[in-house]
């Protein structure tokens, strides 16, 4: 029931702290009730849209951004998530005005609204327009660290390595416990067999700082390399917990199965069968078979593997969390991408089985094995 005590201010500051937790649907409906009360209230229309992007329900964000800018025109934050959305239909011009609009209304010197511009863009593929908007916030802030770094991953994409690396360094010389920059920096030495620099700067990193397998896999290759370090060193254990954590070790039948399915690719039809008659005898005993191509396998973060369609799939890691069975596959991959939200700041979409896997994968939160 709503409460008339609560302001319009209190109602957003209440469902902001909902949407930073994560709890979109909670936020929405405190939004929504403080609309029933205040509906001439911009920050509101703003929050449900913002809302809605979270849940990924897109035409319904666009049109509470629009609602907003009825009400204000000029609102900056509304523009920026109105802009967002456009990307999301694919309407990339309409969304370039929409952002140069807020460049137009002064907020320049707003550096988290231009990171956020940049970050949009960046996620879908825009990298020119999105380094545009994050020399922006460097020029208004040139010792924001993390504007610094985007410039730098944004010049790395677009080809200029040698850039990139001169501005990841000042973005670390800016914030030297900047460890997403020290990462990137780290693996962009290797590529460029600046074997020592990489090491310096990735030894500079903890296994909690690190969402991906390769700067770890590098880390130890680079300290056995350069310090003589063996492979059984202590020292290297938590690198290898953090392995695990990230990609569970893959089962031998299936490196066995992927052996035989590359050599027969690479072998004329009559040498393929011969091998697979060699191997005959250790299939026949294998219990465990390559699926057919419209079954997949999926290894969650704690290391169970889950076969079946993506929606089977879906169910059964439903079926296998704590309170999972009481839920809709539905509402089960809105709860999961709220979750991963909070863990990694991705967005995750909900609206078929296979987007949310596949986007939980990109976010580091499972593994897709065929």
């Amino acid at each position: 029931m709503p409460s008339p005590f609560l302001s319009s201010e209190e109602y957003d500051e209440r469902a902001h702290q909902l949407y930073n937790e994560g709890n979109y649907d909670d936020a929405l409906a405190l939004l929504r009730e403080g609309l029933g009360l205040y509906p001439n209230a911009v920050e509101l229309h703003v929050g449900v849209g913002y809302a809605r992007l979270a849940r990924d329900e897109f035409a319904w964000a666009r049109r509470a951004f629009e609602e907003a800018l009825v009400l204000d025109p000029e609102h900056e934050d509304a523009l920026a998530g109105l802009g967002e959305t456009l990307l999301k239909f694919g309407q990339t011009p309409q969304a370039l005005k929409t952002f140069h609009r807020i460049l137009e209304l002064g907020y320049a010197d707003d550096i988290e609204l231009m990171l956020q511009v940049g970050r949009a863009l960046f996620r879908e593929g825009l990298v020119a327009d999105a380094k545009d908007y994050f020399e922006v916030a460097v020029q208004q802030v040139p010792e924001n660290a993390e504007a610094v770094a985007m410039v730098g991953y944004a010049q790395h994409r677009l080809g200029d390595d040698a850039g990139a690396e001169e501005t990841l360094k000042r973005a670390i010389a800016l914030d030297p416990e900047h460890s997403e920059a020290r990462i990137y920096l780290g693996n962009l030495l290797y590529d460029r067999e600046q074997f020592e620099a990489a090491l310096y700067h990735l030894d500079q990193t903890k296994p909690e700082d690190h969402w991906d397998e390769l700067g770890i896999w590098r880390l130890m290759e680079l300290r056995k390399s350069h310090l003589r370090i063996k492979d059984d060193d202590p020292s290297l254990r938590v690198w290898e917990e953090r392995l695990t954590e990230l990609a569970p070790p893959a089962d031998p039948v299936e490196e066995m199965l992927a052996e035989i399915e590359a050599r027969a690719s690479e072998q004329q039809q009559e040498e393929a069968r011969t091998q697979l008659e060699l191997f005959g005898a250790l299939l026949a005993d294998l219990t465990d078979r390559k699926a057919p191509p419209d079954l997949h396998r999926v290894v969650g973060r704690d290391g169970r593997r889950y076969d079946g369609t993506w929606e089977q799939i879906v169910a059964g890691m439903r079926d296998a969390s704590a309170s999972g069975q009481a839920r809709t596959l539905e509402e089960f991959m809105q709860a999961e991408a709220r979750r991963g939200f909070a863990l990694t700041g991705m967005l995750i979409p909900t609206r078929d089985a296979e987007s949310f896997l596949r986007a939980s994968a990109d976010a580091g939160l499972l593994r897709i094995v065929h």
